[in-house]
């Protein structure tokens, strides 16, 4: 018959006495296993909190380059407050005579990874088990809180909780070395577009973008340029999520993006022999790319966010386009305040770029207001139904065509790119070419014979 004490250590989570005693043996024992074990292992991933206090204190000791041996360590304990003078000298000895070998250290660390692994998926399903006793969230809820918990444990973080600024330091450094190394010019996924991935520093990870403009400027067009241009050249899946277009008439578009076919001869179907290679090239090189297409016209943030984290290598997602989203909950908009439904979706995209760590492109509508000025370029408050979806957006982009209210203009297809809002850098504008047969936007230097 098991004992009450046999009960209580059942219920403890999991963990490894013995691994994680061997780690620490292994740093006192051989210090070049210091710096494998930090960049491998944080403090939480020891469960016992004797182990932890040594861990922490070689921590702190290494990040401030300080020789590392069973007497500092020790020395360094007292200082922290965490020497007890009964227990901790004998336990530093202990340590190091349980320790077979400090070369098999790597295989320790793997142990308590593992272990720690364990014990985020037993607090995750402790979490959701309370949440349905509570009996105050419906199924969908717990299912949205279920896959965003399992979702930050695969990707190797904690789905709440503070962290210290040394570990987001050593991040911070991490990327600055990568950026350095990188041959690109810019830090974020390139639009395809020189002059403006100039201006914006690219489309980095975590922001969400929003690009507006009245109907028939172009959104869609310039949304398609970008996905094809990342689908193509970024290495990573870009996910375009279509709420008005069907994903056949997106693969028409993007066929005659990459191919330079009139769209009208592809609606139409009435293509020359010529036309028909054009077509078939531009297939193979999409077939090629890593682009996904979803045209469910009913789909909300919370389903999106549930797609994406599903992809492995994901790079970029966009979205066409948001007053036509249903709100977060996937609630009905009737006899609910619409401008709270778009501030409650713009904070969800935010939510989810951040989550998922990618960039998330986010189409939006103008209000008319623009229409009723002298001069028609759109503005900040021209953002229809919400001033939240400027506030939650990293980057605001605005689409204008003077030949598309003065059919007289000079040039008719020179368009401009207003950057309204920025966080990585300053605002102002970028002119673009506009290539209606194509659907097109391209750099105004833009020559055919260079492609």
């Amino acid at each position: 018959m098991p004992t009450e004490t046999d009960e209580l250590l059942l219920r403890q989570l999991p963990h490894s006495v013995e691994a994680e005693q061997a780690v620490l043996g292994s740093m006192l024992i051989d210090p070049r296993c210091v710096s494998e074990v930090i960049d491998k292992l944080r403090p939480d991933d020891f469960y016992l909190q004797q182990n932890r206090d040594i861990y922490e204190t070689i921590y702190t000791m290494f990040n401030y380059s300080l020789t590392i041996d069973p007497v500092t360590v020790l020395e360094n304990m007292r200082k922290n407050g965490c020497y007890d003078p009964n227990q901790s000298r004998g336990y530093i000895l202990q340590l190091m005579d349980t320790t077979p070998t400090a070369a098999n250290v790597g295989e320790y660390i793997e142990i308590l990874k593992d272990k720690t692994l364990l014990r985020r998926v037993a607090e995750t399903a402790g979490e959701l088990t309370a949440l349905i006793q509570q009996g105050t969230a419906t199924g969908q809820d717990i299912l949205e809180a279920a896959e965003q918990r399992i979702y930050a444990i695969r990707q190797g973080r904690a789905a709440r909780g503070l962290v210290p600024i040394s570990q987001v330091i050593i991040d911070v450094y991490d990327r600055l070395e990568e950026l350095a190394a990188s041959e690109s010019a810019i830090p974020g996924l390139s639009t395809g577009l020189r002059d403006l991935d100039r201006a914006i520093s690219g489309l980095n990870n975590s922001d969400l973008i929003l690009l507006a403009a009245r109907p028939g400027m172009g959104k869609t067009s310039m949304a398609l340029n970008i996905l094809l241009d990342a689908g193509k050249r970024s290495g990573k899946k870009v996910a375009f999520f279509s709420l008005e277009m069907s994903r056949e008439q997106l693969a028409l578009r993007l066929i005659s993006s990459e191919c330079f076919v009139d769209n009208k001869k592809l609606v139409t179907g009435k293509l020359t022999d010529q036309d028909w290679e054009s077509v078939a090239a531009a297939a193979d090189s999409l077939n090629r790319s890593a682009i996904l297409i979803d045209d469910d016209s009913t789909v909300t943030v919370a389903d999106i966010n549930a797609k994406c984290r599903r992809v492995e290598n994901l790079g970029l997602v966009v979205v066409d386009y948001l007053q036509l989203m249903q709100s977060a909950g996937g609630k009905s908009d009737r006899g609910e305040n619409r401008q709270q439904i778009v501030s409650d979706i713009s904070r969800s995209l935010k939510i989810m770029a951040k989550e998922l760590d990618v960039p998330v492109l986010c189409l939006s509508q103008l209000s008319r207001a623009n229409e009723s000025r002298q001069d028609k370029r759109p503005m900040l408050s021209d953002l229809r139904e919400s001033g939240a979806i400027e506030q939650d957006a990293d980057i605001v982009l605005f689409l204008y065509r003077e030949g598309y209210y003065n059919k007289e203009s000079e040039n008719p297809n020179l368009a401009e790119c207003i950057i309204a809002k920025n966080r990585h850098g300053e605002t102002g504008t970028v002119e673009l070419q506009w290539t209606p047969e194509f659907t097109t936007f391209t750099d105004m230097e833009w020559r055919r014979e260079e492609y």
